[in-house]
């Protein structure tokens, strides 16, 4: 028996991998985020499957339910939304997993500050305009945020700044980064990434709160904050530059 930790996508139903597809049609016991999570996926599940939303539990009655399907011998998909590398909780329950002797593997997914840009057709990383790009988070409802890795030491150094869970805090935010970004920033927030009911909305830091606001966007949103988003005069790569040697 293996509980398979599946990143499920951003939103899209079809931008989940070709693996993470077929361990969900291989495993008898699924445990999605039903807020999060594309119900369209729950479609692959063999028939007669346990579906389990998790929206509403605690870490305990996830694992239960691991520890559950162990003792029955029934392999597990265990969705996460986006990529389960970034805030997806699921080192906490890979401690227990551990703890317990319960086998498990990851299957990554789309992230989704990646679909946000695809969705702005942008570039997070160009030549000698930003080649660093930072995910991060703030500590609204959330487990505080570690020394260190506030905004205002983060945004020192004006790397491309990519903020999850932040949108309902999104005045204190440009407040945190206008001192470093300066208020003519580019700031892009696309909510619902890759879903039909996508918003994508493209301001810079004087103006962005005031359009979050209007969009009545208070969740499931990525704020992307950098000069990246409005370059247009910057060198090209190296890599298929003609003077590289290969």
């Amino acid at each position: 028996m293996t509980v398979h930790f599946i990143g499920a996508g951003p939103g899209a139903a079809d931008l989940i991998t070709v693996r993470g597809r077929d361990l969900i049609a291989s495993s008898p016991v699924c445990l999605y985020a039903g807020a999060l999570v594309p119900v369209e996926l729950l479609g692959f599940c063999p028939d007669g499957a346990r579906l389990v939303d998790t929206a509403n539990l605690t870490l305990d009655e996830i694992v239960a339910e691991l520890v559950a399907a162990d003792e029955a011998g029934l392999d597990v998909a265990r969705l996460h939304s986006g990529d389960p590398a970034v805030f997806s909780a699921m080192a906490e329950q890979m401690r227990r997993l551990d703890a317990l002797g319960i086998a498990y593997d990851v299957t990554p997914g789309v992230p989704a500050f990646a679909a946000a840009a695809a969705s702005l057709q942008r570039e997070l990383t160009v030549p000698g305009v930003g080649q660093t790009v930072v995910l991060t988070r703030t500590s609204q409802r959330a487990t505080p945020m570690p020394p260190g890795e506030d905004l205002d030491t983060l945004g020192r150094s004006q790397a491309t700044l990519v903020l999850h869970l932040a949108v309902q805090r999104i005045t204190d935010v440009v407040a945190e980064l206008v001192p470093n970004y300066g208020a003519d920033c580019p700031v892009a927030v696309v909510a619902y990434a890759s879903r039909e009911d996508e918003v994508v909305l493209r301001g810079t830091l004087d103006d962005i709160a005031a359009q979050v606001a209007a969009a009545g966007i208070k969740r499931t949103a990525v704020i992307i904050v950098g000069k990246v988003l409005g370059a247009t005069q910057f060198p090209d790569s190296h890599l298929y530059s003609a003077t590289r040697v290969r």
